[in-house]
């Protein structure tokens, strides 16, 4: 199925043994002892600004990840969310990149991945986030932190073989519709992580008012 810009509008809207990838080394933006801090920046336009911003955010979330206490670690978020706890969080991102990795090979490979999944549309992402959910509920935070970790490096290896042209060029590549490539790693990495940041920090907010 082609994404339109319409279709791929829904993806964007969409544990301390956590490892910083190399690329955190590679394309470093600010210090550790800063890396917490909230920056606003727009959605990156070039190679360097999406390696460099994806390899950031990781950062972040890492460091936010390392930072909650055992009992946070499986503790229920205490508002009304589809993903419970940060555990689901995690699994969220991590199912959204292995999703891109293979709609990344199927289409390189000249075929026209199916996207989101088979069996959903764009319109139906929230059905497939609850089976996304389900899947991991048998999963541990640390394990999915780990399989987070490499499909993280495996995405920003992949951006670092494309040029700036290739991957912010709208229709490069036939296969990503009406957007660029540039525009789903976006998506599937320093926005995603931004929504995962906001809604961890929500919780520890939470759990921090509730003890007090």
């Amino acid at each position: 199925m082609t994404c339109t810009g319409a279709r791929l509008a829904a993806f964007f809207a969409m544990d301390s043994q956590l490892s910083v990838p190399r690329h955190v080394r590679r394309y470093p933006t600010q210090d550790a002892s800063t890396s917490l801090k909230s920056i606003t920046m727009p959605r990156p336009k070039t190679k360097t600004e999406l390696l460099s911003v994806s390899a950031d955010r990781y950062l972040q979330l890492n460091a936010m990840l390392r930072g909650l206490t055992p009992s946070q670690r499986t503790a229920e978020f205490p508002f009304d969310h589809r993903d419970r706890n940060v555990r689901d969080v995690v699994a969220h991102l991590l199912e959204w990149q292995l999703m891109m990795l293979r709609w990344y090979e199927i289409g390189m490979g000249g075929a026209k991945p199916v996207m989101p999944a088979e069996g959903y549309t764009w319109k139906t992402t929230p059905e497939l986030n609850a089976l996304i959910w389900a899947k991991y509920q048998q999963t541990s935070l640390e394990s999915t932190c780990q399989k987070l970790g490499n499909s993280h490096d495996e995405l920003l290896d992949i951006i670092d073989t494309h040029t700036n042209h290739q991957l912010f060029t709208k229709r490069f590549y036939s296969w990503t519709g009406t957007t660029s490539l540039g525009a789903y790693f976006t998506s599937a990495l320093s926005s995603h992580y931004d929504w995962a940041l906001t809604l961890i920090r929500r919780f520890t907010r939470a759990a921090t008012h509730n003890v007090g």
